[in-house]
């Protein structure tokens, strides 16, 4: 198996960090959780970069994904979550690009796997706005998959993932037990059964206005400002894992 994994944060594994500060993330684990379960070495490509649109993630990430010697076998898509962060989203054109992505990939005789993101509405400022085009996209997607006959992970409806113990103190991304939930949702998806943690107690946030202010002056604050600047939390990153890894069966 060559796997390739295409996306944003979601996908590069930002909250899941090793003792080094390197993300690992679901996409990881699953490469790792595909191999232990065949008992072969499975190549492995990471090309997601944190802050990236679909458009970045179906364009010049899907164009790199294809271009990979030898091909990939199969390929993750999830992409959307920034566009959502958007002072206006295009839920249609999201869907068009997504479609383009599918026949690409259906073209090339690649095995594709459509992923929803996490839900992140709860905690979120502007978080019903947040959930409902989540949901609007998440429902496109699933309709797309449906359509054309591919694998639909639907980690956006994981009630589970949504409770706080799975994400990072940003509250927008998952942290380490939310990337193993996401990663056992992928793997049960792929036919790896059993692969999905056992629910766990989600931790008690910080709560009170001194907690409150020192969310916003640590993450959302940073946040604005990049967007004022036109910047981007990615902006001269590289992929982690741009060429073929090998994973090994353990």
């Amino acid at each position: 198996m060559r796997y390739v994994a295409i996306g944003d944060s979601f996908t590069e594994g930002v909250g899941d960090e090793d003792a080094a500060g390197v993300p690992r993330g679901w996409a990881d684990r699953v490469a790792a959780g595909l191999a232990g379960a065949s008992g072969e070495p499975v190549h492995y490509a990471n090309l997601a970069v944190r802050g990236r649109l679909l458009a970045d993630v179906v364009g010049p990430q899907l164009d790199a994904a294809l271009a990979l010697d030898p091909a990939p076998t199969l390929i993750t898509l999830n992409g959307g979550g920034n566009d959502m962060l958007r002072p206006r989203t295009d839920v249609d054109g999201l869907a068009a690009l997504t479609a383009r992505a599918v026949d690409r990939c259906a073209a090339a005789g690649v095995r594709l796997v459509l992923l929803s993101g996490a839900d992140p509405s709860d905690r979120l400022p502007l978080g019903r706005v947040v959930h409902r085009r989540g949901a609007e996209l998440s429902a496109t997607v699933r309709t797309l998959a449906t359509a054309r006959g591919l694998t639909f992970v639907d980690v956006f409806g994981d009630a589970e993932i949504r409770r706080p113990g799975y994400w990072s103190d940003d509250r927008l991304h998952l942290g380490t037990p939310g990337h193993l939930r996401a990663a056992g949702l992928v793997l049960e998806a792929l036919g790896v059964r059993g692969a999905t943690p056992a629910t766990t107690v989600a931790t008690t946030p910080p709560t009170g206005p001194a907690a409150g202010l020192a969310y916003y002056r640590a993450h959302v604050l940073p946040w604005v400002g990049r967007r004022l600047r036109g910047r981007s939390s990615g902006d001269g990153r590289p992929a982690k894992a741009p060429a073929w890894t090998v994973v090994p069966a353990r």
